[in-house]
């Protein structure tokens, strides 16, 4: 019998992967690579669709899975963080959106599956990415018409329904609701995902992971810690937790204010510090294992991985360090 992520997130603290875009940067694809064979024709640039990469250079999108599990890894996330008829409009390829999906989850799967049956004591996972899509169900893009909307919440379920349809047809084990920063569009991403859980009568976990944007401690949408877990707390969740827009140091805060209020399992895949002026990540891996043994020690988490700027030497120190320690019991909330 395969173990299940809810099994193994007993036992141990997880390993989630660390950056796509980091890894992918690396490879300095043209505008050729990025179109391969298929779309060569194709009459708008797709330069920077890194989705796209699962199609036209699935072999990187392979390496780069492999490379995180060797780092030790216990789930890796799918190349789809755009894949929405939303994300992907912007590239002219809507109508590519399922393929895209399920080829990425595909991809993630037979590495996973690959690493599992080399060790089948370290069961290893993949979460469907479903990233927050460029539009902001909560607030005006307009400032002179604070009641515009760009999207509405219908619009946001539909296009994240198809994702989320095609990730678990391609075959991933838990979905990943991640770098929230407007609980409204994440409350759409939600309610489609319960709506194809009840049509197809399974279940599949959700991890779901916000991003608090700057020293306020608030969501981009305003939200404070616990207004964030409150909005979300009405679907049983795998965990809850943050990501992205700050390094492992900055998030320690609002990390610690969610794990004292939620009986969930708790995550953080922070940046590799702030970006220099340059746009880069200068956090060393030393750096950030430092920060996330202080996690560990203060039983924050019970899932940790890396977001922008982290590379496999980050997850790797992540994981050396996360072996030693439990995972994070939770308190009980009243």
């Amino acid at each position: 019998m395969a173990i299940t992520i809810q099994e193994a997130i007993k036992k141990n603290i997880l390993i989630l992967d660390g950056a796509m875009g980091t890894m992918l940067q690396r490879y300095n694809f043209s505008e050729e690579d990025f179109r391969g064979e298929r779309f060569k024709d194709f009459p708008h640039p797709l330069k920077g669709n890194n989705d796209l990469l699962s199609l036209t250079q699935p072999q990187a999108i392979r390496d780069v899975h492999a490379a995180y599990y060797e780092a030790g890894a216990d789930i890796v996330e799918t190349n789809t963080f755009s894949g929405t008829t939303i994300g992907m409009a912007d590239y002219h390829m809507e109508d590519l959106v399922y393929e895209l999906n399920y080829e990425s989850a595909k991809i993630a799967r037979q590495v996973a599956d690959e690493f599992t049956a080399k060790n089948p004591d370290k069961p290893r996972f993949v979460a469907g990415s479903i990233g927050p899509t460029n539009r902001t169900a909560s607030m005006s893009p307009d400032v002179n018409d604070p009641g515009y909307r760009a999207v509405t919440f219908d619009d946001l379920r539909i296009a994240y329904k198809q994702q989320a349809e095609a990730l678990m047809d391609g075959g991933c084990d838990l979905l990943l609701v991640e770098t929230i920063f407007d609980t409204l569009n994440a409350k759409a991403a939600l309610f489609a995902i319960e709506e194809v859980k009840e049509e197809r009568n399974l279940d599949i976990p959700i991890m779901v992971s916000g991003t608090i944007t700057d020293a306020s401690g608030r969501t981009l949408s305003g939200q404070t810690v616990e207004a964030f877990l409150i909005s979300v707390s009405h679907i049983p969740l795998l965990s809850v937790g943050f990501n992205c827009a700050l390094g492992a140091d900055l998030l320690k805060p609002y990390l610690k204010t969610l794990a004292h209020n939620t009986s969930f399992n708790v995550s953080a895949h922070p940046n590799a510090g702030l970006p220099n002026a340059f746009g880069q990540y200068d956090e060393t891996p030393e750096q950030t294992q430092v920060f996330i043994k202080e996690y560990l020690e203060d039983n924050l988490i019970n899932i940790i991985g890396g977001c922008c700027g982290t590379t496999p030497d980050h997850i790797r120190l992540m994981a050396e360090v996360a072996k030693d320690y439990k995972p994070r019991v939770a308190p009980i909330i009243e």
